[in-house]
């Protein structure tokens, strides 16, 4: 492998130069730097990072702590995360919370001993310390999806009130009156606020959600399946379960279907977070989808304006509805049979 001094003679430089044309230092002549960029070219250099890290303080390197990797909508946010960093110039190191603070609070340590750049966080609750201790350390920060109140850095998030607002409407012209919701962990912000705005358009057509329509998950398939099997045990089962997450959903369609239930006829069901699974199912599932490729791509250049001393700003872009089968809609019309002809 090449190494700086190999550079500097093919170039017919100093290494001083060698490292000036590097670095993008002006104090060196347009010749100087032609040879050296020829010679890095011929000789196939690579700077070494780690050492260039020492001498700029930076690592072109962002953390980022994502809730739950094996949740698709996450997984899908860490992709555009780390496309819309390579193009700036960044690499991206990912640790996954599990939906667990503890565990989360260990990778933003370890990411920060590591000497990242920046950070991208999306909170498994909102009490932990470390991250505001981080925030005010002086740590360029953003949130992304999910954000801690009270800990001042951008917050890139979708709001889904007005999805939420859509799909209540759509389940009431199906003529739907029972519905329930799996809600996330109160302990986070998207958790409290799909249960609000579910329950604020409810009361937009004059419904209630009673206490037994209302079931605490955690945004993990198992407590969607646990959460349905309690709604399928009521006197009076609800007609339509919203689950305020993708996993959840399906956790809630594999209770249904362990029952010889059949969705929609006997029951309708519809997700926050659409997911590309969601088409593939039987009936395909009516959802709220969030722009995940948007949001990633939004907090890394948030996170890149604070790292290079730019104002880093908050970015809001709306969730939407997609309607497909799962509620009782229409399906389409089935194709008329061929009319044979007699060949007598």
């Amino acid at each position: 492998m090449a190494s700086i001094k190999d550079v500097a003679a093919e170039a017919g430089v100093s290494v001083a130069t060698v490292s000036r044309v590097l670095n993008d230092h002006p104090s060196v002549s347009a010749d100087a730097r032609t040879r050296v960029l020829a010679a890095v070219e011929t000789l196939g250099y690579r700077p070494n990072a780690v050492a260039r890290s020492l001498r700029t303080d930076q690592t072109r390197t962002l953390g980022l702590v994502i809730s739950d990797v094996l949740n698709p909508y996450f997984t899908e946010l860490a992709r555009s995360v780390e496309e819309e960093a390579r193009a700036l110039g960044y690499s991206v190191i990912i640790g996954n919370a599990d939906e667990r603070p503890d565990l989360q609070d260990h990778h933003v340590r370890t990411l920060l001993d590591r000497r990242i750049d920046g950070l991208l966080v999306s909170p498994t609750d909102g009490g932990s310390p470390l991250m505001l201790d981080a925030a005010r350390a002086g740590t360029p920060m953003v949130f992304v999806d999910r954000w801690i109140p009270g800990v001042e850095v951008p917050v890139v998030r979708s709001d889904g009130q007005a999805a939420v607002r859509d799909l209540v409407t759509h389940l009431h012209r199906l003529g739907h009156r029972r519905l329930a919701i799996i809600a996330g962990p109160a302990a986070t912000t998207t958790g409290r606020e799909r249960v609000d705005a579910f329950r604020a358009a409810l009361r937009e057509h004059g419904l209630d959600l009673p206490d037994a329509y209302t079931g605490q998950g955690d945004f993990q398939a198992e407590s969607g399946r646990r959460v349905t099997e309690g709604f399928l045990d009521l006197a009076e089962p609800p007609e339509v379960i919203f689950a305020a997450d993708n996993l959840m959903a399906l956790g809630a369609l594999d209770a249904v279907r362990a029952r010889g239930l059949r969705v929609p006829d006997d029951i309708a069901l519809a997700a926050f977070d659409d997911i590309r699974w969601f088409v593939h199912t039987d009936p395909p599932v009516t959802a709220i989808a969030q722009p995940t490729g948007a949001l990633g791509r939004a907090a890394v250049r948030a996170l890149v304006d604070r790292i290079e001393g730019r104002p880093g700003e908050s970015v809001t872009l709306p969730a939407r509805l997609v309607v497909r089968r799962s509620c009782g809609e229409p399906g389409p019309s089935p194709s008329p049979s061929p009319v044979r002809r007699s060949t007598s």
